[in-house]
């Protein structure tokens, strides 16, 4: 009898010793609240404390103290990031996430022959159109460009895919773009008929001038021609440039009032280059930039069909747009006769 209830007393105080390792580790490891997929932001700063009672209003966790003393005993080094949870994420999971530092990222595709309100479409979850616009006027992110007497970064963003989450500050987000183009495209200007800046700003000319990479060289080439006899440049994308950089932001093809609009960009009534580019050029309009095609062409216009027709006078280029307005005609009555 004696014997039993020694054994009871020792099989009691077994269970008594071994509760609180078994209810630890079955809150460690059992189902969490969460019903739905959550996103937690770890900002710059953040304390474990902080993110603690974070995941718990947000009802990814059940305990804030608890997840707090694991925290401490492990020396949890906070990440800063975007962290996404599944539903019914167990205490362990979301631990193992944040020690990780399994950071959700969203790719984000700066283009080729991208504007600035482009870019700033491309950025607006991440950065606040206000934050944008002042950001893009900074003369310390132009200096980090590697053109600090730029007026704004038009141009000096290098089109790549970014990886970006929305713990990161907005200064952040545009610091790596004009980080990248400082790394992959600022040397590349080198080398060429014009200065860096200037050939940066002859590329993206080119680059929005027309769709045909094989045509760069041969339109850079009438401008670099008509730049070194003080001919205006009558660049169509410029007129269009000044027209939303004026606050007009129709995206639209130029029309009469655009090419006649006195602005500073509008290179129909400037001499020279516009003051900035106007795009972000690619790597095949910079190569064309630094080394226009010789010759004799001092003007160009579309075919109608895709590409340019060159000429060399004006009566030349008359002729082909004459050719142009003509195609344009057809193509008007063609669709007018469709069913």
């Amino acid at each position: 009898m004696a014997r039993s209830r020694i054994s009871l007393r020792l099989l009691a105080a077994t269970l008594v010793l071994a509760l609180p390792p078994l209810w630890g580790w079955w809150s460690w490891t059992r189902g969490g609240p969460l019903a739905q997929e959550a996103t937690v932001l770890v900002r710059k700063g953040a304390t474990v404390t902080q993110i603690a009672d974070q995941l718990e209003r947000d009802g990814v966790i059940r305990s804030a103290a608890f997840f707090k003393l694991w925290a401490r005993a492990r020396k949890l080094q906070l990440l800063r990031g975007e962290y996404t949870f599944a539903p019914r994420a167990s205490l362990a999971e979301v631990s193992a996430k944040l020690r990780r530092g399994e950071i959700r990222f969203t790719p984000v595709v700066i283009p080729e022959g991208a504007h600035a309100w482009t870019v700033q479409r491309r950025l607006k979850d991440f950065v606040p159109e206000e934050a944008f616009w002042s950001l893009w006027r900074s003369e310390r992110l132009a200096r980090t460009a590697g053109f600090e007497q730029a007026e704004s970064l038009e141009g000096l963003v290098a089109p790549a895919t970014y990886r970006l989450h929305h713990a990161m500050e907005p200064e952040e987000v545009m610091l790596q773009l004009v980080e990248s183009f400082a790394r992959s495209v600022r040397p590349s200007l080198e080398g060429g008929v014009l200065p860096p800046y200037e050939t940066l700003i002859l590329a993206s000319l080119a680059e929005k001038e027309t769709n045909v990479p094989e045509e760069f060289a041969r339109v850079a080439g009438v401008y670099y021609r008509r730049l070194k006899v003080g001919m205006r440049l009558q660049c169509d994308p410029t007129s269009l440039y000044a027209r939303w950089a004026g606050g007009d932001l129709r995206f639209t093809a130029p029309l009469l009032e655009d090419v006649r609009r006195p602005h500073r960009f509008n290179t129909y009534t400037i001499e020279g280059l516009p003051p900035t580019p106007i795009a972000i050029p690619s790597a095949p309009a910079i190569e064309a930039a630094k080394a226009p095609l010789d010759g004799r062409d001092m003007y160009f216009v579309a075919t109608g069909n895709g590409g340019h027709h060159f000429a060399r006078t004006l009566p030349e280029h008359n002729r082909n747009v004459g050719a142009y307005r003509a195609e344009m005609r057809r193509k008007r009555l063609g669709a007018g006769k469709k069913p």
